[in-house]
């Protein structure tokens, strides 16, 4: 870069060579640490992943300045270029380099000009040529043949900066975008100050022209990836909004105990408890639910749906709507199941589902249930508790035109009846396994159970036997105690 001749200040000191090598070691150590890094992060999902998009971003974009704050202490260390160390003002156009820097140099992306208003002299470094895309031979450009290069919209802009660098001798700093010959479209940064003569006039205009164009698309990529981002985790937790908001539009209401029927003696003392997953994003398709029906019978059912959020809730309000609808029709559980199961397999959008659904007669006391591939009930009596023998039942929308059992169970005063789901404790896959630790961990509620007041106190009991557990999916519990 050519020295201003007539400046008005002194020139810094340069620094000490041992501290630009130390500058230059630490740059290198973090650059093979970024590179670790962005190796280790190379994975086919960062096209689809916005998170991990936007990490690949900004890794990129302290690439690009690593690169560049190596290359100027590259530069720094080496010190001016011999043809420039005396100063000698520019005697004609350079010839072009032996061969083109390779990309990403810094050499290849910081050029130099000087344009003298006495002589009208203009040099560029050969730097400088090679960023604008004009051949050596072809000459600099003037001051007013410079905008020719510039796009439409930045010229005013490019003008502003030399008006306010000649006229009111203001530093340059300033970026605008430049079309190359070749049509190839550069950003470039631009720093400068005015040269005063003796008598304060300004006598030329050097400045630093630095190519930016990939630090401003790393730095574009990161805005997008960013926004991209962000409009992801917004619409999540508007998903997130409307599952809770149906799940509580759809799960009783009731959060206190529940007696019915209602209107009469009381025959079953209810309560149930909706347990949330560890994330609250996990809002699944789990119910539990209660209903009188029209013969004074009870039904009761718990169940879940695969799949998180507003798809898997709104799959859960179908499936309870329709189980309700049936019940009251008349349906008995086991053909209730086969319903269900039909239901699931012609859904626009097919699920899985389990479930377990009872019939109790306040009048005899039975117990008439099916089951579609869900944990069986829990039996309490005398201060023991067992797991009733399921009925053959298969996953709600595995396979079509499934025929489901059904059991019948006489119940007695005092027995205490419990329906779960299948996420009460922490785990990592589902399986027989799980599901039978979490049915002998209430079944080791026995005697407590048969010392509580009432149906609420045992799902208190529950919920203090698993509230340790750091669930990966939410789960619910209906508690009904024979009056």
């Amino acid at each position: 870069m050519p020295s201003p001749l007539f400046a008005d200040r002194p020139s810094a000191q340069p620094p000490e060579r041992d501290t630009v090598e130390a500058l230059i070691s630490q740059a290198r150590l973090l650059r093979g640490g970024l590179d670790a890094v962005r190796g280790s992060s190379a994975t086919d999902d960062v096209t689809v992943d916005p998170q991990l998009r936007w990490q690949r971003a900004l890794c990129d974009l302290a690439v690009h300045h690593l690169d560049d704050v190596g290359g100027h202490l590259d530069q720094l260390r080496e010190g001016l270029p011999p043809e420039e160390t005396d100063g000698a003002a520019y005697a004609g156009p350079l010839a072009p380099p032996a061969e083109e820097p390779p990309r990403g140099s810094l050499l290849s992306r910081v050029g130099s000009a000087e344009w003298n208003l006495l002589t009208d002299e203009v040099s560029w470094s050969g730097e400088l040529f090679t960023i604008l895309g004009r051949e050596p031979s072809d000459g600099p450009l003037t001051l007013d043949e410079l905008p020719s290069l510039v796009f439409a919209e930045d010229q005013q802009h490019l003008a502003t900066m030399v008006t306010d660098c000649l006229v009111d001798g203001r530093p340059i700093d300033g970026e605008f975008r430049v079309v190359r010959p070749d049509a190839r479209v550069r950003t470039v940064h631009m720093t400068g100050e005015p040269v005063l003569d003796a008598d304060g006039s300004t006598a030329c205009m050097w400045a630093v022209l630095r190519d930016v164009s990939e630090l401003r698309r790393s730095e574009r990529a990161v805005r997008e990836s960013r926004d991209s981002l962000q409009r992801r985790r917004h619409a999540a937790r508007t998903e997130h909004r409307l599952a809770v908001e149906l799940q509580e539009a759809v799960l009783p209401p009731w959060r206190g105990p529940l007696r019915f029927p209602q209107g009469g003696p009381v025959a079953l003392d209810l309560a149930g408890h909706y347990l949330p997953a560890a994330t609250s994003a996990l809002i699944g398709g789990d119910w539990f639910d209660a209903l009188q029906l029209p013969d004074t019978a009870t039904l009761l059912s718990v169940g879940d749906l695969t799949g998180h959020g507003a798809s898997a809730t709104s799959g859960m309000a179908m499936v309870l709507g329709a189980l309700r609808g049936m019940a009251v029709a008349g349906h008995r559980p086991g053909p209730l199941m086969g319903f269900l199961n039909q239901l699931l397999d012609s859904a626009a959008q097919p699920a899985l589902g389990s479930a377990v659904c009872g019939r109790f007669d306040p009048a005899t006391r039975v117990l008439e249930w099916a089951q579609a591939g869900h944990p069986a009930p829990l039996l309490f009596r005398g201060g023991a508790g067992r797991a009733l023998d399921p009925p053959e039942g298969v996953l709600l929308g595995a396979t079509a035109n499934t025929a489901y059992g059904q059991r019948t169970e006489q119940l007695a005063p005092g027995d205490v009846l419990v329906l779960h789901t299948d996420g009460l404790l922490s785990r990592r896959t589902h399986g027989p396994d799980v599901a039978h630790e979490a049915a002998e961990r209430l079944l080791g509620l026995a005697p407590r159970f048969a010392a509580a007041r009432d149906a609420q106190e045992c799902v208190r009991l529950a919920v203090e036997e698993f509230d340790g557990a750091v669930r990966e999916d939410d789960a619910c519990l209906l508690i009904a105690r024979v009056s």
